[in-house]
């Protein structure tokens, strides 16, 4: 199997095989992400493909999860990516997961009758980054979307049956927005309801556009305080509907996972201990790490 330039997938996939698909992300402009800035979105022949399909059943004699890299293969055409899913299907009779990153707007660029045909050829799940649901934090990390699209796009993928991971990220307001963000987050949140959500807290990626207003003091990074009362303030007020809660990213202070609501409480009851108790909460700037 051949992979080209970085290589990304989430941290639900580790044990998944992964297959590239694209090259690179078909938005890359995100303020905070330097994931793909090493190449240009491209998306690989489909007998190159093929062939690593092919090459993973020669290695694997077992496999039951898939994750197609790289970022937003969503993005690509509905019979490139039928054939693709049918190829694996065939290939793998035993899988039992496949997975693709997808922007909410990649939905949208789709009917609800091609989903419903991805999802019959074994499409299970997609990833896609919701980042915040405040308007103003969209705009300004050049998200390239606004909340209704993201609406729009969950509930298409909710109609045909592909469950959505959106991930977001706790500090994404700066020091100054930080009750915006993570009040219209929460209630974008409730009004999505995504199967699984995960959140991770703010990190800067060296040579990223947000790194540079860091150091021109453009944006003004959040206090640890400050990141965990967002976590609080979402655990106390997100809707009840059956949600998986993947907050085990390695740059979270408290990092925990789970099902809520049956996880809301002990979940609370952690974050409060942290802010009473965690020395973390006298800094004035959260400190993470590049991902």
């Amino acid at each position: 199997m051949r992979y080209e330039g970085k290589v990304y997938r989430p941290w639900p996939e580790a044990d998944s095989i992964l297959i590239q698909t694209t090259l690179g992300c078909s938005n890359n402009q995100c303020t905070f992400c330097n994931m793909f800035s090493d190449k240009r979105f491209k998306i690989r022949e489909l007998e190159d493909i093929f062939s690593d399909i092919e090459q993973a059943r020669k290695i694997h004699a077992h496999v039951e999860s898939i994750f197609l890299i790289d970022g937003n293969v969503m993005a690509v055409r509905t019979e490139f990516l039928l054939a693709i899913l049918n190829k694996i299907t065939e290939t793998f009779p035993e899988i039992q997961n496949i997975a693709l990153y997808a922007g909410f707007n990649d939905f949208r660029r789709k009917t609800v009758a091609e989903l419903k045909q991805m999802r019959a050829a074994g499409l299970t799940m997609a990833y896609a980054g919701l980042e915040s649901g405040d308007p103003i934090v969209l705009d300004n990390i050049k998200k390239a979307m606004k909340p209704e699209h993201a609406i729009e796009g969950m509930a298409m993928a909710k109609e045909a049956g592909i469950k959505v991971l959106a991930s977001f990220i706790f500090g994404l307001g700066g020091r100054h927005r930080s009750k915006e963000h993570i009040k219209a987050t929460t209630d974008i949140l409730n009004i999505m309801q995504p199967e699984e959500i995960a959140p991770m807290a703010i990190a800067i990626q060296p040579g990223t556009e947000l790194e540079q207003q860091v150091l021109r003091g453009e944006f003004l990074m959040p206090s640890p305080l400050q990141v965990l009362e967002e976590e609080k303030y979402l655990l106390e007020n997100l809707a009840d509907f059956d949600c998986y809660y993947w907050g085990d990213h390695g740059n979270n202070i408290s990092p925990m996972r789970g099902m809520l609501p049956q996880a809301r409480v002990p979940f609370k009851d952690r974050i409060e201990h942290e802010i009473a108790t965690n020395p973390v909460t006298k800094q004035d700037i959260i400190q993470t790490f590049s991902w």
